[in-house]
């Protein structure tokens, strides 16, 4: 029953001790879909990006892959993870590998490909976020958009159907914010289905092909950028946009 969907998330709730987090989420993935996921800190973004990607495990609900359930017990997580990739706020890199030897450990370890392919894909991703020249440095050696580019890289080195990033850009400086959204701008130009956690509202408005407003552990608004961001129906949208608009 796969109708076009990658990924259905069906009256998904989160609660960590009494705090429910995420309150009964619907949602669904089209394949080519740049998604991004807007609202203020605590409103559950990031939780739902961790759910989506088995991090957490959801309190109850259904997160479909192409139809099948994810959320079971017999799921391997690292195959799936690999089909659905994560680009993490701090980057996550192993600080005592290169950084080609970050892009080619999971395609050796999850994938079982040989050291060979695993460095041409590597080599060929490197390449396309600027990051070739870098290869051999250690993380604590490059810059934090460039750790965020090799992050990215890493990610694609897996092919995965869906890559999801949480707050990509926020634990950079102001001047890597840049390069790291136009990587991520010519991966959408490029057709990869992408579900972009961000407090990037320009971004948000020119990459993306839908946009889901998140309050309170609920999505309020779902639509278009041009809807979300110039005809918002939620008095909540409308609120949060226009403290966004005077900042």
């Amino acid at each position: 029953m796969d109708n076009g969907h990658v990924l259905e998330i069906r009256h998904l709730r989160k609660s960590f001790g009494s705090n429910e987090v995420l309150k009964d989420i619907d949602f669904s993935v089209n394949t080519g879909d740049v998604t991004c996921i807007i609202g203020s800190s605590g409103s559950g973004k990031s939780t739902l990006l961790r759910c989506v990607n088995l991090l957490e495990t959801p309190t109850s609900g259904e997160i479909l892959y192409h139809g099948e359930a994810v959320t079971g017990r017999k799921v391997n997580e690292s195959a799936y993870r690999a089909k659905v990739g994560m680009v993490f706020q701090s980057f996550n890199l192993f600080n005592n590998m290169t950084v080609l030897k970050n892009c080619m450990v999971g395609m050796t370890k999850v994938l079982k490909k040989s050291k060979k392919e695993a460095e041409e894909t590597a080599m060929f991703y490197l390449n396309k976020v600027g990051m070739a020249p870098y290869i051999n440095a250690k993380p604590r050696q490059i810059s934090g958009g460039q750790k965020q580019r090799v992050a990215i890289a890493r990610a694609l080195a897996m092919q995965p159907e869906i890559l999801l990033f949480d707050e990509p850009t926020s634990a950079l400086d102001p001047q890597m914010v840049g390069e790291v959204l136009d990587v991520i701008r010519k991966l959408a130009g490029e057709g990869l289905t992408m579900l972009i956690v961000t407090h990037e509202m320009a971004f948000a408005r020119d990459v993306s092909n839908r946009v889901v407003f998140m309050a309170d552990g609920v999505i309020c608004e779902d639509g278009t950028p041009e809807q979300i961001f110039e005809k918002p129906k939620n008095e909540k949208t409308k609120e949060f946009l226009a403290r966004f608009m005077r900042g």
